[in-house]
């Protein structure tokens, strides 16, 4: 179903002739067929999600580069970017959410210290999945068990 909406969203930007909607598309597109032609699947929705969360986060990566260099342009467009990638996203939980998840979590399990972290990580990106970046998880879940 995702694909077919970045299909009618690909049609709809050539049609209107909105450049950076119609390249941020043909972004996912290629790397949910990169996927699929490699592994020899049909990628699924969730799957997707995971691929425009992973683009939505190199985007902001390459954002503090941009940033050091002064490049207004590659920040605007940049960003322009990160919004289109974000309506495909679920809503992204906020950083007491998330911390409410993650300490569900950790006395699920009992976690106690760094070694838990792997366990910690694995059951809260299952809970939230695209909801919560993973670098915000990982900071939250230190700061709870005080690492």
């Amino acid at each position: 179903m995702l694909k077919e909406k970045l299909m009618e969203d690909l049609k709809n930007a050539m049609k209107t002739k909105n450049e950076v909607r119609k390249n941020t598309v043909q972004m996912v597109r290629a790397a949910i067929l990169q996927i699929e032609k490699d592994k020899g699947i049909q990628v699924e929705d969730d799957k997707i999600l995971e691929i425009i969360a992973k683009e939505v986060k190199g985007k902001r990566d390459v954002l503090k580069d941009f940033e050091k260099a002064g490049r207004e342009d590659l920040i605007n467009q940049t960003n322009q970017e990160i919004e289109i990638l974000q309506e495909y996203l679920p809503k992204q939980l906020s950083r007491e959410e998330i911390k409410a998840e993650v300490e569900k979590i950790i006395s699920q399990i009992g976690a106690t210290s760094m070694k838990d972290m792997g366990a910690i990580m694995k059951e809260a990106k299952a809970k939230m999945g695209a909801s919560a970046d993973g670098k915000t998880i990982n900071e939250v879940a230190k700061e709870i068990m005080g690492l």
